[in-house]
């Protein structure tokens, strides 16, 4: 953590949205300690902490810090472990980083890279190369005589596949890909020459990459001290970009919680964590076993404290059997996903809710365009076992029907939605939908029908200002059309989803998520008022000084 503040403080000239309905904007705000002692005008908080020390934040715009309700805060920090390509125009260019890397690295190791293209997304891949490929492994092999060679392709999460892969000679050699070798995973093509030799490189048209868990076992796996360095540098990141806390409704796997329990237990926790179980169990029998009698601290609001919580699991809706079955094979391992990979056929999910509802174990699902799937299986569940006040959460919301979404607010389904994955990064899919697509992650319908909704990043990418926007604009990349206008929402309204309204997905919604009183003193200070910006703004903002119980943890001014 950072050095402690100072006991009081006073933030002052300032544009405040408190989310307080009884007083949503203020002046100043007071902070004794890591709490918030008073807001109003200036001259009404001077007087409630006289002694404080006064920050003029000359007009700028203060907000409650942003909750990334579906943060894979795991993954962004890991992205820095690994060389870049970024920048790279040809095939000359990378072999260039190649030798880069081989002049430091000892001889006999890796060499693993980042994917050719633009980060974030990497959706220029190696079109954005002048031979529009990537080096053979015979071109590898001279970059890096001394070393076995990997440029991993791109994951699916962050852009879009075809993904594209190239390993030298002594990398094929090591995970033993020959003329015979034959990937168990549909979707992954082993380039050959003429002979029907590997050239190295490998094309996956995966959205979640299966290569390495399926044909690659040799190439480095993500070991517990990357993940937490990795974790340690997503913490500064976030940071920077307002963001105080995050929940992982997706499900963290057993070594991501492990990382965690770790930063928590060295006090180096700069972001608020919610956690998720993602489990590993092979079939329904293991599966209420565990629940029955390991999964006792994930039950109801779970267990931790105001900096840590794990509470309930996500099971998964579907699902390749083949892909699960070869990433399970690796764990602790997950790659970059952070979770454990799941196939879950339709009769067993039914059943798997029916056991977390009698363990009282919160049920977290990602649903894209099966809700109404998923809807009949909650219906059943509560008529044996009543989730009301459970706060189920349903996740990644697609396409959706009237019915359904009565449906979620009877059965008091708590929902978090992805707007960057659904409707501008994959919109394309819902660009001709017979109703405009206001059926489509229908924010303004969820919120209409009383649903408590809270919206996140899912890291494509980690910046939730491009949230905000892909929120109230809702364009589709390719074409700039909007999908479901009537679903857009205002800044204000966005700015209260991604802040205030998620502390209830982890029971917290009487001590954080507003400027108040007794609330906990985390907020943003941004470089302008979201509020009175066009929405095309919304995008370009950023964040001047982020603010954590009380300790500065960024501070750009």
């Amino acid at each position: 953590m950072t050095a402690p503040a100072p006991r009081q403080q006073i933030f002052e000239n300032a544009k405040i949205w408190t989310f307080d309905r009884e007083r949503p904007t203020v002046q100043a705000i007071a902070i004794d300690g890591n709490v918030i002692v008073a807001v109003g005008d200036r001259d009404t908080v001077r007087t409630a902490a006289p002694d404080a020390e006064r920050i003029d934040l000359q007009g700028a715009c203060v907000i409650p810090g942003f909750n990334d309700t579906h943060a894979h805060m795991e993954r962004e920090g890991l992205k820095t472990l690994r060389p870049s390509l970024a920048g790279a125009k040809s095939v000359a260019d990378i072999l260039a980083r190649i030798r880069e890397a081989a002049a430091i690295t000892p001889p006999g190791e890796w060499i693993v890279t980042m994917p050719a293209g633009t980060p974030p997304f990497f959706f220029d891949g190696v079109s954005s190369l002048a031979e529009r490929r990537l080096p053979n492994r015979h071109e590898l092999d001279v970059a890096a005589p001394d070393h076995p060679v990997y440029i991993q392709g791109v994951f699916g999460n962050w852009g879009k596949p075809p993904g594209h892969s190239a390993l030298n000679t002594r990398a094929l050699e090591l995970n033993g890909i020959g003329p015979d070798t034959r990937p168990r995973v549909n979707g992954v093509e082993i380039e050959r020459d003429a002979q029907g030799r590997p050239t190295g490189i490998i094309v996956e048209h995966n959205n979640r990459p299966t290569v390495e868990f399926d044909i690659l076992p040799a190439v480095p796996r993500f070991g517990f001290a990357d993940r937490l360095e990795g974790v340690k540098r997503s913490q500064r990141l976030y940071n920077a970009k307002g963001t105080t806390s995050i929940y992982e409704g997706h499900g963290s796997a057993a070594e991501t919680i492990s990382v965690y329990r770790r930063l928590w237990e060295l006090n180096e926790l700069t972001v608020r964590a919610g956690l998720v179980l993602s489990p590993s169990w092979n079939d329904l029998t293991e599966a209420r076993r565990i629940m029955r009698d390991w999964l006792a601290t994930a039950r109801g609001s779970g267990l931790g404290d105001r900096w840590l919580r794990v509470s309930g699991i996500h099971i998964a809706y579907g699902g390749d059997s083949v892909v699960a079955c070869c990433a399970r094979a690796h764990l602790p391992d997950t790659g970059w996903s952070g979770f454990v990979e799941q196939a879950v056929t339709p009769s067993d999910f039914r059943e798997a809710c029916f056991l977390a509802a009698e363990f009282d174990l919160r049920l977290h699902t990602i649903v894209g365009d099966q809700l109404h799937e998923i809807v009949p299986v909650l219906r059943a569940v509560n008529e044996r076992h009543p989730i009301a006040k459970r706060r189920w959460v349903i996740e990644h919301i697609g396409r959706t029907q009237p019915e359904d979404i009565r449906a979620l607010k009877e059965l008091g389904v708590y929902v978090t939605t992805i707007s960057t994955y659904y409707l501008w990064k994959g919109g394309s899919k819902y660009l001709d939908e017979a109703d405009g697509g206001n059926s489509v992650v229908p924010h303004r319908a969820i919120l209409d029908a009383g649903i408590p909704l809270a919206i996140a990043t899912d890291n494509i990418p980690y910046d939730p200002f491009f949230t905000l926007w892909t929120t109230c604009a809702r364009e589709e990349r390719t074409t700039g059309r909007v999908i479901g206008p009537g679903q857009r929402l205002d800044a204000h309204t966005a700015l209260e989803l991604f802040t205030a309204t998620g502390a209830a997905l982890t029971f917290d919604e009487g001590w954080k998520g507003r400027l108040k009183p007794g609330f906990a003193a985390d907020l943003a200070v941004l470089s302008d008022d979201p509020t009175t910006l066009p929405p095309a703004e919304l995008k370009d903002l950023s964040c001047l000084l982020t603010i954590v119980d009380g300790h500065i943890v960024h501070d750009a001014r």
